[in-house]
Formats: C-alpha cells, sequence, structure tokens
C-alpha cells in the first residue's frame, strides 16, 4: 500500500525540488515577481511562479502512477487551464473579474468531463439528488476552495504547509475508505508542495504565487469531486472542507469583514488571521507553525469523523472550529485596521 501511494508522492516531490531553482530564474526573466509594499510582509522583490514546479511534478507523477481515464483527464486539463490563468496573473496581475472568469472555464471543464455534485448522502438515509442546482454548485465548490488557498497565501510556507497537512488528511482517509483514485492524485499533489517548500518556508526564496495557490485549491476541490463522483459519498468532499477549515474560515471573515466595512470583497487587505498574528508580536515562523498546529487539528478531526461517522467526532470539530473562531474574533480578525 505504502508502494501504491508513496511513489506518485515521492516522484512529486523529486521533480518539484529539482525544478523548483529553475523555475526562480525563469519568474526572473518573464517578469513573474512580486513587489513589495504596505501590505505584503516581504520586504524584496521574490520570484513568484513556484507553483509551476509543484504543478509539474504533479503532471509527471499522475502519467506515471494511474491510468488516464476520461475524468482523470478531465481534472488534468482544468488543472493545467487554471495554472495558465496563474500564470498570467503572477506576470501582469490580472484584474480580479478576469481572473474570475478564468476561475469559472475551469471549473466548467470538469463539468464538461461529467465531474459533478449530483448527490449528497441523506443524514436520514438515502441520498439528495442535486438535479437542476448540479452545475453551479459543481462550480461554485471549486471556486471556492481555488480562491481560499489563495487568500490564505501571504506568509513564507503558510499556504504551501497548511495544504499539504489537508492533502496528507485526504491521503490518510482515502486509503483507509479505499478510494484509490483520491489517494494516488492527492498523493502526488502532496509530493508536489513537499518538494517546493524547502525554497518556501521562511526565509522563503521563492513564492507560489496564484500559479500555486489556485492549482492547489483547485486540484483539492476537483479530486473532492471526483471522490464523490466514484464513491457516491459525501465523505470524499467533506474531508477536504474541513482539513481546510482554518483558510475557509478566514476567508469567510475577510467577506464579512470588507462587506460591514463597505469595501470591495475582492480587494486586498491586512486583517487576515495571519496579519493579525504578525501584529499580536508573532514573528512569520511562529505564526505560520501555529497555523500550521490549527490545520494538523483539523485533520485529525476530519479523520476522526470519517473513521466513527459519529457524534463525537462532530463534537471535536466543532470545538476546534469555535475555538479557532472566537479566538480570530478576540485578536481583531473583522476589523478593517
Amino acid at each position: 500500500m505504502l508502494n501504491v501511494y508513496g511513489f506518485p508522492f515521492l516522484l512529486a516531490m523529486l521533480v518539484s525540488f529539482v525544478l523548483t531553482p529553475y523555475i526562480k530564474k525563469l519568474a526572473f526573466t518573464i517578469g513573474a515577481i512580486d513587489k513589495p509594499d504596505n501590505r505584503k510582509v516581504h520586504k524584496k522583490i521574490m520570484p513568484r511562479l513556484g507553483g509551476l514546479a509543484i504543478y509539474i511534478g504533479f503532471m509527471i507523477a499522475v502519467a506515471a502512477s494511474i491510468e488516464l481515464t476520461k475524468d482523470i483527464i478531465g481534472v488534468l486539463i482544468g488543472g493545467t487551464v487554471i495554472v495558465i490563468i496563474g500564470i498570467l496573473d503572477d506576470m501582469y496581475s490580472l484584474p480580479a473579474k478576469v481572473k474570475l472568469l478564468g476561475q469559472i472555464f475551469a471549473a466548467a471543464i470538469l463539468v464538461l468531463f461529467d465531474i459533478q455534485i449530483e448527490w449528497i448522502n441523506n443524514p436520514f438515509g438515502g441520498y439528495l439528488y442535486t438535479e437542476y442546482f448540479s452545475i453551479p454548485i459543481t462550480i461554485f465548490w471549486v471556486i471556492s476552495f481555488t480562491n481560499v488557498v489563495n487568500l490564505i497565501d501571504g506568509l513564507d510556507g503558510l499556504a504551501a504547509g497548511v495544504s499539504a497537512i489537508a492533502s496528507f488528511t485526504v491521503i490518510l482517509v482515502a486509503a483507509q475508505m479505499g478510494y484509490y483514485h483520491v489517494a494516488i492524485l492527492t498523493a502526488a499533489l502532496a509530493g508536489g508542495i513537499v518538494g517546493f517548500i524547502r525554497y518556501n518556508f521562511n526565509p522563503a526564496t521563492i513564492f507560489m504565487g496564484d500559479t500555486g495557490s489556485m492549482f492547489i485549491g483547485y486540484m483539492l476541490a476537483a479530486i473532492s469531486v471526483l471522490g464523490a463522483v466514484k464513491t457516491a459519498a459525501t465523505i470524499a468532499l467533506i474531508v477536504p472542507a474541513i482539513a481546510l477549515g482554518l483558510p475557509i474560515m478566514d476567508t469567510a471573515f475577510a467577506i464579512m469583514r470588507r462587506y460591514s466595512n463597505g469595501r470591495p470583497i475582492f480587494q486586498p487587505d491586512k486583517g487576515h488571521l495571519h496579519h493579525r498574528l504578525l501584529a499580536m508580536g508573532m514573528n512569520q515562523k511562529q505564526a505560520v507553525l501555529l497555523m500550521y498546529g490549527i490545520t494538523a487539528l483539523l485533520g485529525i478531526g476530519a479523520v476522526l469523523w470519517a473513521e466513527f461517522d459519529g457524534f463525537y467526532a462532530a463534537l471535536i470539530i466543532a470545538a476546534i472550529f469555535t475555538a479557532v473562531a472566537v479566538g480570530a474574533k478576540k485578536i481583531g480578525i473583522l476589523n478593517d485596521k
């Protein structure tokens, strides 16, 4: 079993690790750089195309590890489209509306390949069919994941580490449930992230950029929908959502904060959780490690929920979410400044 999932992980990790220094040079050559400003933490110009190394490592590992069926090809094409959008954004800083249209197009590719949320488990037995709402629900799901990873990418190694922990959670649950395709794809994704994080952890020498953050979020969403299609189990959708609970909550707070202050929802600010932790006196490493720890707790909660699917597991998850939400509110995450 370890060989089955370990091979794509190690191959993607190796490819990503080897390619990242070359991607760094490419980023400077094509102008995919991130300049410091009063909202950002870094103080010097940084290359921000690192997600390309994650993508290449993932694609090579998947091609070498799994049969390329119609639905797998659909996931890979959609991932490629979102990477192209990310590269363009890293180079030219696309307007938010243009980027959103690109995300919708990438999500729609999954629908074209019949990868969509057509039912969810009814807690009282049987299934609830989404029928006419299947397509908009799927597109909303994919776009949401794509953006929550993107929005948390504000400190060295933060988005990469949180995404890696979430990916390992999905692998554990998929392996124990026998979701072969989900585990293989997620192992390849985790490997690409881990290979890259060596260069991205504080002090970072390269950022993943929107190329990486959007690709990771998109793939976690696409893999979860694919898992739900193949297994007819809502657990495939819920586990990654729980594991990514921290960036999901941070995004929800950002939307509430900007709306309540009359600001555009897509306008960046310095109110995210990691900004608040820095304002409290933490350094980058401390803030990132704390958020890793919270994500790990959520991951454990997701594994327990999948294992027991009962009241106590749900209670653990609810307690973690509540504690994080209350703590975030107390440190002023809803404040505009």
